[in-house]
């Protein structure tokens, strides 16, 4: 398992809390209050290793294929309906959205190989992913694909606990499958809006995996 390279300065940051708060309290708490230091301490062992788990990128098996959807995050699929997309295509598409708590691994992959036909960072508020709103209220960003099979749109929206969207891409650049393009830090939703007719081969409520579960196997 490797550490993203976005999670170095937040780690860097935990570890000094950890070692100076923990030093604080077997320093200035009484002895005969050891238990208080031992739940501090403990506590802050948690948060560190929280920290550190967060930004962990593990080593998996990628699957491939020129007609495969491959899932961009890791998460709970918690929508697939038809929907109007109102900043690019402006007509409905298919959308599948998978939602990705704090304990989840939150790097974002390409879903497919193609072009980036269209890419948009739009700054805004910091709703609970699952609020109607956050899609278009939320900061977010819009990244177009497009292959020889369609386009295909990816929406990053933050969460209530992030803050900070990272992405990797510019429009014109050709991507890989499965390739990173973005990060987001701390809870979040990714938007898959797919053609109309896709068949989509998950469903509401499934934990998909990024890079590895297939949202489509033909589109």
């Amino acid at each position: 398992m490797r550490i993203h390279r976005e999670g170095y300065m937040y780690i860097l940051i935990a570890t000094i809390l950890w070692f100076a708060l923990g030093w604080a309290a077997n320093h200035f708490i009484p002895d005969s209050l050891f238990w208080l230091t031992a739940a501090i301490t403990f506590v802050l062992f948690l948060l560190w290793f929280w920290v550190v788990a967060f930004f962990r990128m593990p080593i998996r098996n990628m699957v491939h294929g020129e007609t495969k959807i491959i899932a961009p995050a890791d998460g709970k699929v918690v929508v697939i309906e038809e929907a109007f997309e109102p900043e690019y295509f402006k007509e409905k598409r298919l959308q599948v959205s998978i939602f990705m708590s704090p304990i989840n691994v939150h790097v974002n992959r390409n879903p497919v190989s193609g072009v980036v036909k269209y890419m948009k960072y739009h700054k805004g508020k910091y709703l609970v992913a699952w609020h109607p709103k956050s899609s278009t209220e939320n900061e977010r960003t819009t990244i177009v694909l497009g292959n020889d099979n369609g386009d295909i749109l990816m929406r990053q929206i933050a969460g209530a606990l992030a803050r900070r969207i990272c992405f990797y891409v510019k429009k014109g650049d050709v991507v890989s499958q499965n390739e990173e393009f973005g990060f987001i830090k701390f809870g979040s939703r990714v938007d898959l809006f797919l053609p109309l007719g896709t068949r989509v081969d998950v469903k509401i409520g499934d934990v998909v995996k990024g890079g590895v579960s297939v949202i489509s196997h033909h589109w």
